[in-house]
């Protein structure tokens, strides 16, 4: 079937794949650290671009906000080639050791969000990375010296929802941060047999009136797309 939303064509994808959420984000990505972008689609604002870094094909994809989204971008890239898929988003910090711009490596994903729940069709399941991806994402951010932090995450659907209170409850159990993708993707990589990861920025800590100073995301982000490169070479 061809893709309906990734309106791509094979051979237009390559392999290794990054995943902002941010057509915006997608785009600069793409044209600041890539060599020669070509956007292959522009459907429904979901920007796509192939280029090369270091000399290695590599595409930057946007996913939309959320794991339905998400999921959607996931299976048509699959489709059209894509065999290792590396979320690059933002994230609320919990713990209160998470500064803004700082990086996120999650080992896992709390699956809180309805995707991963209909793709399981209810049953329990603990979402996790693709260890090699995960493990040179963690050596990425040491060699860097970048702030990181490595643990759990949690995925969930309705980015207004979540309070202080029952953020500081997930925060008791061990998860540092939540984001809105991460689950569905580690699943989807299990189910089709591709590596998936992901590496986040702190955008703010859940209860902040506002996200953090622009100069400092910026800086997070290009830290974050800095070792998500490098890990993708290294996969």
């Amino acid at each position: 079937m061809s893709p309906i939303h990734v309106r791509g064509r094979p051979g237009e994808v390559a392999e290794r794949v990054l995943l902002p959420g941010d057509p915006g984000r997608a785009e600069w990505i793409a044209k600041t650290f890539l060599e020669d972008p070509v956007l292959y689609t522009a459907n429904r604002g979901l920007l796509g671009f192939t280029g090369r870094f270091q000399g290695v094909p590599v595409s930057v994809q946007t996913t939309g906000m959320g794991a339905p989204s998400a999921s959607i971008v996931a299976e048509e890239l699959i489709g059209l080639g894509a065999r290792v898929l590396l979320r690059v988003g933002t994230c609320g910090a919990l713990d209160a050791a998470l500064a803004p711009g700082d990086l996120v490596i999650p080992q896992g994903a709390v699956p809180l969000d309805g995707a991963t729940r209909q793709y399981l069709e209810g049953r329990p399941y603990a979402p996790v990375p693709d260890p090699g991806l995960f493990l040179a994402l963690w050596r990425g951010a040491e060699a860097l010296g970048y702030p990181h932090h490595v643990g759990l995450v949690a995925t969930e659907d309705a980015f207004y929802a979540t309070t202080p209170e029952g953020a500081g409850a997930w925060s008791r159990l061990g998860v540092l941060a939540f984001e809105m993708e991460a689950s569905a993707l580690f699943l989807l990589g299990k189910m089709r047999g591709v590596r998936a990861g992901a590496i986040l920025a702190v955008s703010n800590r859940i209860g902040d009136p506002e996200l953090a100073r622009e100069e400092v995301l910026w800086e997070g982000v290009r830290r974050m797309v800095e070792v998500a490169l490098r890990a993708l070479l290294e996969v």
